[in-house]
């Protein structure tokens, strides 16, 4: 009763009317600061639509719908090859295989904030034909761990979880070779190293092709592989490591870049590199009369690691978008020959 009673009095009248006004004010105020701050806030950030001018194989993939996120867990990532959408498109990827001498067939205009992606997976003493793409790319994608995006043929994992496994040898040491060519680094420590041990050669090279669900089961009968490259440089560290020999289980003796380079990729004491011996004839010695324990202890890193393979372009091109935030904006390489030869 008393409520009302004092209600009925003009001071506590005016009083309240004072304070449902000054609330009105004050929620006013905080509802205009709230819709400020959110005209200040990041609009919502669409998807990023990367556009691969030409497919780096030869086969091309399914690449609708969301496969970035589908296949690999990279959300907000779009790819496509539709080239009409190359006023809409983030990024365009360019594989050098793909690229045709000139500029003809490249877009005649690039829309403001696009950013060009050059990309390849060669060797410089396999990539021809660069100078004439100066002054073009934004960003380059290679095996190379100081491209601006870094795609390597393979690399280990931690898995816990994994155990040894070691197959069944039958021979001592297995290389598959497709272009053999005696000028090349390959071949002439191969033919020193054939007069002092036996290697099973299969591979195009050799007239005993492989056929892809053959590969690693033939050479995980050898206890070694020859993880040769086609070419000496820096990272140039390919799937003959990966696939042909950490994968299918036999120890890697690698012909590359230096031993400290490879130790930067896998466990120093993985794998068996030809410039830790001062002669061919030490080398097959040591692989010759190596005991079973000795052996054993390359595959130490079994323990703790697991092989995963790039073996996808799709994923790749997918890992665009994982670096992009951190990517360098306004820059043109000026030179790109001079970069990749470095």
């Amino acid at each position: 009763l008393l409520p009302w009673l004092l209600w009925g009095r003009p001071g506590v009248k005016a009083v309240v009317t004072a304070g449902v006004f000054v609330t009105t004010l004050w929620n006013l105020r905080c509802f205009l600061n709230l819709s400020k701050v959110s005209g200040e806030a990041p609009k919502h950030t669409e998807p990023l639509l990367v556009l691969v001018w030409e497919w780096p194989s030869k086969q091309v993939p399914n690449v609708s719908g969301d496969v970035c996120h589908e296949l690999y867990g990279i959300a907000g990532c779009w790819l496509t090859t539709e080239r009409w959408l190359l006023g809409r498109a983030d990024v365009v990827v360019f594989p050098h295989a793909r690229l045709q001498p000139g500029r003809d067939r490249l877009p005649k205009e690039r829309p403001p904030g696009q950013n060009w992606v050059w990309v390849s997976l060669e060797s410089p003493s396999n990539t021809k034909a660069l100078a004439g793409w100066n002054q073009t790319f934004n960003w380059v994608m290679t095996y190379r761990r100081d491209s601006d995006i870094f795609i390597p043929y393979g690399k280990l994992v931690p898995n816990w979880s994994a155990t040894v496994n070691i197959p069944e040898k039958t021979n001592l040491v297995s290389w598959v070779i497709s272009n053999y060519h005696r000028t090349q680094k390959r071949a002439e420590v191969y033919k020193n190293l054939s007069r002092y041990l036996h290697v099973n050669i299969y591979g195009k090279a050799n007239k005993k092709p492989l056929c892809k669900d053959c590969l690693l089961p033939t050479t995980s009968k050898s206890k070694f592989y020859l993880a040769f490259e086609n070419s000496i440089h820096q990272d140039y560290i390919t799937e003959k490591l990966w696939r042909n020999s950490l994968m299918a289980g036999t120890v890697p003796v690698v012909l590359g870049p230096p031993r400290a380079n490879y130790e930067q990729f896998i466990p120093a004491d993985s794998f068996i590199h030809v410039d830790d011996f001062g002669s061919l004839a030490e080398l097959a010695t040591f692989l010759k009369t190596m005991n079973s324990s000795r052996y054993r202890q390359f595959f130490a890193w079994q323990k703790r690691y697991s092989v995963k393979l790039y073996a996808d372009w799709r994923e790749r091109i997918c890992t665009i978008c994982t670096a992009y935030p951190s990517l360098p904006r306004g820059r043109v390489y000026p030179d790109l020959e001079s970069w990749f030869n470095t």
